[in-house]
């Protein structure tokens, strides 16, 4: 099933990039494995998937421990992180997408290990506004993004959105914002080249408005099995 349900999230990602005028190979797809147990990302990695998420901290390092035997498999960190969770991140993940804080940044660029590549980091951004989100303001994601730039041990990449669930039409304009913040910093001159945003109801609109990176979970995994308890 959930070979099938790869195939049918590619297929999604292809019938909107033609749609958008872009190329799939433009499009990483990020398997979102939270809460689902090992077996299901090994499952994913034998029909092809090499890229997933991890919300929670402790889940994702047991899995990555789990499935050291895989060859290339890239771990995303994309849930809020707490400066005090930054070590096992620093040790074990290759991406983080939810640095919405200096002191967050500069804990990960000190415990990065110097045998591992610099750690891809993305800006959360919190581009709706919603009072009850992690994300910095747009206005202070320059700042942000220019400061973490700057710390070894780690490569800015880019942009992270999780816009509330909305109409279509405002879902669309949340990922037009974005899109703008992330042309805006490249402007400003930081290299940036990830957008990473878009879900598995929304992966559409992201891309037609220029996600590079969509967080699929339930279109894959089916749906989210109780967090286990750590």
């Amino acid at each position: 099933m959930i070979a099938l349900n790869l195939q049918t999230v590619h297929a999604r990602i292809a019938a909107a990039c033609a749609q958008a005028g872009r190329a799939p190979a433009q499009i990483t797809l990020l398997a979102v494995a939270k809460t689902q147990p090992a077996s299901a990302v090994r499952a994913a990695y034998d029909a092809g998937q090499r890229a997933f998420g991890e919300n929670y901290v402790q889940e994702g390092v047991d899995k990555i421990t789990a499935l050291a035997d895989l060859p290339g498999l890239q771990w995303h960190c994309i849930g809020p992180l707490q400066s005090n969770k930054t070590r096992p991140v620093a040790e074990h993940f290759d991406w983080v997408h939810s640095v919405d804080r200096l002191k967050v940044a500069q804990r990960l660029s000190a415990q990065r290990p110097a045998d591992k590549p610099p750690l891809n980091i993305c800006i959360q951004v919190n581009i709706d506004g919603g009072s009850s989100k992690a994300g910095i303001a747009p206005a202070g994601a320059l700042a942000l993004a220019q400061a973490v730039s700057k710390l070894p041990g780690l490569r800015l990449r880019g942009i992270m959105t999780i816009p509330d669930p909305a109409p279509p039409a405002q879902m669309r304009a949340c990922h037009a914002r974005a899109r703008q913040l992330l042309d805006a910093l490249r402007q400003a001159g930081l290299p940036l080249d990830t957008l990473s945003m878009g879900m598995s109801v929304d992966l559409e609109a992201a891309i037609a408005e220029g996600a590079t990176l969509v967080r699929v979970g339930a279109a894959i995994f089916g749906a989210r099995a109780p967090r286990p308890a750590f």
